[in-house]
């Protein structure tokens, strides 16, 4: 008896041990994710909470063409991504390493690339010239870069929303008579939802947030990125904590809106699987 006792002891203590050092990995986690934000809280001056000369400028500027870059984001990504999960093609691996490769490019270098192709010098950039299109410092200028920093995102994770969706399913609907659309609209679409909205979080704060490929290809017109860059440069750390506050009230609520929205959805999807079964 006294054997096995010391033999059942010996395995708990293992497994206590264990148990110990994961909490503690836990509270490490969760301490290095809320020190920043409580420090920002600890740190902002409330009394003196107010905007820089120009911020309101920025702000407008980044709502106005990030929603407007998310826009050509979504109608040119859906498209692709459906593509690439539905096409095992050698140009469908072609596409996907162009997008992979755009993906890992650093955004200060994807800014020069911008910079020399559609600069007004480059090569696209004197055929746009040409016809009266000037890219670089100016809201094209910054819309496209936008666009090239949270396209490869979407596209990714569109893809694997699609590639998720069992194949039986569309090819059912199309055998009872349903047009390519139809099935794509009210059947993948519905099926991939949780992908896409992952998708279109991710691609909203990086394009709401880009900084490098903006920087070097669309300093003007300024988006908060940029101005806070510009504030930092100019008056110091503290300049910046207002603007920041309203960079984060910007950046947010969509994502977790529209995160809770599809856990919802998801939730009725499967409460209406079981009852059902």
């Amino acid at each position: 008896m006294r054997s096995a006792h010391k033999a059942l002891n010996s395995r708990k203590a293992p497994r206590a041990v264990a148990g110990v050092v994961a909490r503690l990995g836990e509270v490490v986690t969760w301490a290095l994710l809320a020190i920043p934000f409580a420090a920002l809280v600890a740190e902002t001056p409330w009394r003196h909470f107010r905007l820089a000369y120009g911020d309101w400028d920025a702000i407008a500027v980044s709502l106005g063409l990030s929603c407007l870059s998310m826009a050509i984001i979504v109608a040119l990504g859906t498209r692709v991504a459906f593509w690439l999960a539905s096409t095992r093609s050698r140009a469908a691996r072609v596409a996907e390493v162009l997008v992979l490769v755009a993906l890992m490019t650093p955004p200060l270098a994807m800014g020069i690339l911008l910079a020399t192709a559609y600069g007004p010098v480059g090569p696209f950039g004197t055929l746009l010239s040409r016809a009266g299109i000037l890219l670089g410092n100016n809201a094209p200028a910054f819309v496209l870069s936008q666009v090239y920093g949270g396209l490869p995102y979407f596209i990714l994770a569109a893809r694997a929303a699609f590639e998720a969706v069992p194949p039986v399913l569309p090819m059912a609907a199309s055998t009872l008579g349903a047009t390519p659309w139809r099935v794509f609209r009210h059947v993948t679409l519905p099926l991939a939802r949780g992908g896409l909205t992952a998708g279109l979080v991710i691609a909203w704060v990086r394009v709401i947030g880009e900084f490098g490929i903006v920087m070097i290809f669309a300093y003007f017109p300024q988006g908060i990125p940029v101005k806070l860059y510009v504030n930092l440069q100019n008056d110091g750390l503290g300049a910046v904590y207002a603007l920041l506050w309203l960079l984060l009230v910007v950046a947010l609520p969509l994502p977790i809106v529209v995160l809770m929205r599809a856990r919802r959805g998801d939730r009725r999807t499967v409460g209406d699987d079981d009852t059902v079964y």
